[in-house]
């Protein structure tokens, strides 16, 4: 067709300039030489209509140039986020003009609008939760099963991306998409207390070939599996996999989702997540077991034993979960049907498998052995990590630990390995220095170092570790032992010392600078 037309054009262009130039049929040949001589710049126009413009017209085919108009409304496009009086019409929108209709977004989530200069809606935009398995993200990220589910939260689905159809113009949607990305982090950090990494989309390849996310500087990798969640926990294969597109929200964002501690303004999303026992029914088994030993003084027992509650307690310290009676309770409620079989908890008279209640908990730790418990975590760490080293520090240190109410425990560690070597429960009518030397006798600490606090810096305590034990110590002086000090210093005066000065301090003094 386009061939056709410029044919006629150039026909008709011949025609007009024979006509108009006076010639007629049966000139002379100089004077038709004359005429073609005279229109060769018109023939040449001619030639250039008909050869440039379809090569014109390809090109703008495979990139299409924007006009004024288009360029300053890329520009001048803004994202902010949806006023909630706006929702009803954010949604009416999504409902009549996207392909998979309007949206419920669970869980956090953050809704946008793309705006013109003049407050104009361009594009309409959800991010919601992300999912909550997939293979191909794993792979990427390279995080364990256990971090996934702790800092989920700090990726965010994009749900629903939506241009209206009057401003669809080259560049808009990654123009969009890259206003949107700049600033979701800072409002979701907002908004829920905690900032974001990384992006994540599906993109329905039957339909579309994401190249609008390529272009915001996204990532494909790879395909799903093509199921979908109905509901929870509960997956039905429809077919239909989709692309899967993520976006670091700066460079190197992954390593943060991977690394083994998370950065003080990450880490708050661990501690809203549920904690959960994440051990196998394997290791609940041997966990369970090594509490058999420990006889159950109830006169009647029904659906949990006395080695299943502690071994339960045991799982709420391995997963960092609180372990008042009520948290116990709640982390009980969590386990499931194969966890609480393997702990140990018997059907009941409707062939359920119930938890213990706060009550259970709370008669069992009041009432227990706790040397008999102390015994078989000494057992169990021996499976583990093998038997207690012979050699090494013993350090003995008095603390109030997160969850034991207020209460001072004494630890005794064997350092550096930091492997647990037994407690003692300080009563409220007393104080860390006797429990330390009670604690001494069920440590062997012969021909081994022992170093304790300026608290324990006591003849008594140095008496039972040297002519008892057969051990050594290190113990702190502080200032209040004023006559000890002086005895120290005068005495000690001669020796040298037995460490170097800190690198910061010996450069000072090489290069003069005064330290005083």
């Amino acid at each position: 067709m386009l061939d056709n037309a410029l044919l006629q054009l150039e026909e008709s262009l011949i025609w007009n300039r024979w006509h108009g130039s006076g010639l007629r049929h049966g000139d002379s040949v100089n004077q038709v030489n004359v005429f073609y001589g005279s229109d060769l710049c018109n023939l040449l126009w001619t030639c250039l209509l008909y050869f440039a413009i379809p090569v014109f017209m390809r090109t703008r085919k495979g990139k299409k140039t924007l006009s004024e108009r288009e360029q300053r409304l890329v520009e001048q496009v803004q994202v902010r986020k949806l006023q909630s009086d706006e929702r009803p019409k954010f949604m009416r929108l999504l409902a009549k003009h996207h392909y998979l209709g309007e949206i419920k977004p669970v869980g956090e989530q953050m809704l946008y609008v793309a705006v013109t200069a003049n407050g104009g809606w361009v594009a309409l935009l959800v991010f919601a939760a992300a999912a909550k398995n997939l293979k191909a993200r794993e792979t990427w990220i390279g995080w364990t099963p256990s971090q996934k589910r702790k800092r989920l939260a700090l990726m965010a689905n994009n749900a629903r991306f939506l241009v209206l159809s009057k401003y669809r113009v080259p560049n808009m949607g990654s123009r969009i998409l890259k206003l949107a990305a700049d600033r979701i982090s800072a409002d979701w950090q907002k908004q829920y207390a905690h900032p974001l990494v990384a992006l994540e989309t599906f993109v329905d390849i039957e339909q579309f070939r994401g190249t609008v996310y390529i272009a915001a500087g996204w990532v494909e990798l790879g395909k799903t599996s093509g199921y979908g969640r109905c509901r929870k926990d509960y997956y039905v294969k429809h077919n239909k996999p989709k692309a899967l597109f993520v976006k670091e929200l700066y460079r190197n964002a992954k390593r943060s989702l991977q690394a083994e501690h998370l950065k003080p303004a990450l880490a708050v999303v661990e501690e809203k997540v549920v904690m959960i026992c994440e051990k196998s029914t394997k290791e609940l088994r041997s966990l369970k077991d090594h509490f058999r030993s420990i006889a159950d003084f109830r006169s009647r027992i029904e659906s949990y034993p006395i080695w299943t509650i502690l071994a339960i307690v045991a799982c709420a310290h391995f997963a960092g979960a609180p372990r008042g009676p009520t948290d116990l309770a709640a982390f009980a409620k969590r386990l499931t049907l194969r966890q609480r079989r393997a702990l140990g908890i018997r059907r009941d008279k409707q062939r359920k498998y119930p938890t213990p209640s706060a009550s259970s908990f709370c008669r069992i730790l009041q009432k227990v052995d706790a040397l008999k418990v102390e015994e078989a975590i000494l057992a169990y760490q021996a499976q583990i990590r093998g038997p207690a080293p012979v050699s090494g520090v013993v350090a003995l240190d008095g603390k109030e630990p997160k969850h034991s109410g207020g209460k001072h425990i004494v630890n005794a560690m064997n350092v550096p390995d930091l492997y647990y070597l037994g407690s003692q429960m300080v009563d409220s009518k007393t104080n860390e220095i006797p429990v330390a030397r009670e604690l001494l006798k069920r440590i062997d600490v012969e021909n081994r170092l022992v170093i304790l606090d300026a608290l324990h810096t006591q003849r008594e305590t140095g008496r039972v570790i040297v002519l008892e034990h057969g051990g050594d110590y290190i113990f702190t002086v502080k200032e209040n032992q004023s006559g000890l000090r002086k005895t120290l210093a005068s005495s000690l005066a001669d020796i040298p010392a037995r460490f170097s000065p800190s690198e910061r301090v010996a450069d000072a003094c090489l290069d003069g600078r005064d330290q005083s």
